[in-house]
């Protein structure tokens, strides 16, 4: 991204989720405050994923990522008795302003300071007004620790924390990946992820390939290239060397068996289309966590 501008893919996220309440009214994630933070129309955003039908596929799985993140969330704080939340590279994520959650957590929302100062405007110019359990922790993740930032902003750190990471590890180098599950694993009080990550493309298959192609060459046009993907084995071996175990890692296949009715997946059968086993990926992973 730019120094001085917003994220484009936070932007682009922000309308696939906007998309999935219009197109899909928000069957897999429901969010309220989709259309409004934007500030654009439910025609605006038909008119948009018209533009570009093949890109269903990406609404479907931030949709399904999004679910699968505050599942997680809601089970860490009953099971494990949670009351910290850092959403990393937030974007124009709203969890914060609409989930009756929010009231009983200690939210951060840790992004780049542009991208941040330009959500800061959006939600003022919707309207949505910032609750008091929310602090804003701009960082620039190439450059400093999340963690020092986080404490300055009043984290604590022997203090269980969750830990929302969307949209974000495929646009940074594996360093600063590493060194970021690393530190969230290092936590003194204990600590939970939920991040996305991709294949490597020349495991995809030929048509999957091409569309990882076509995005990658856009979302690089903009600014923001890919940059790391992952063998799930590798990436397991390493987050178990950050303490990080638990793992649950969803591949397109389960992500699909997991989020899409029953009577969807018999239709996508019906048509031929077989369930993908190469792709994007969903991944919760954890400390160790004693009942008391």
């Amino acid at each position: 991204m730019l120094e001085q501008e917003p994220s484009r893919t936070a932007f682009a996220a922000a309308a696939h989720r906007a998309a999935h309440q219009v197109l899909d009214q928000g069957r897999i994630f429901a969010d309220p405050l989709a259309l409004p933070i934007l500030g654009v129309t439910a025609d605006e955003i038909t008119r948009g994923a018209a533009e570009g039908p093949r890109r269903s596929a990406m609404r479907f799985f931030i949709a399904a990522r999004a679910r699968f993140a505050e599942s997680h969330l809601a089970d860490a704080m009953e099971r494990r008795g949670v009351r910290q939340l850092v959403v990393l590279g937030a974007g124009l994520d709203t969890f914060a302003y609409r989930s009756p959650l929010a009231s009983q957590l200690q939210i951060f929302e840790v992004d780049h300071p542009a991208t941040q100062a330009w959500k800061r405007r959006r939600l003022a110019e919707a309207g949505i007004a910032i609750p008091g359990g929310l602090v804003f922790a701009p960082v620039n993740f190439e450059r400093e620790s999340f963690v020092k930032v986080l404490e300055a902003s009043g984290l604590a750190s022997d203090q269980r924390t969750f830990f929302i990471w969307l949209g974000v590890v495929p646009y940074l180098t594996r360093e600063t990946i590493f060194a970021t599950l690393k530190a969230i694993g290092a936590l003194p009080g204990g600590a939970e992820v939920v991040f996305d990550y991709s294949d490597p493309p020349h495991t995809l298959s030929p048509e999957l390939r091409a569309l990882h192609a076509e995005r990658a060459a856009r979302v690089a046009a903009l600014g923001e290239p890919f940059l790391s993907q992952f063998e799930p084995p590798e990436l397991h071996a390493q987050l178990a060397g950050f303490d990080l175990s638990a793992i649950e890692d969803l591949g397109p296949r389960a992500i699909i068996e997991q989020f899409v009715p029953p009577e969807a997946r018999a239709q996508r059968a019906a048509a031929g289309g077989d369930l993908p086993e190469r792709g994007g990926h969903i991944l919760h992973a954890m400390t160790a966590w004693k009942e008391v």
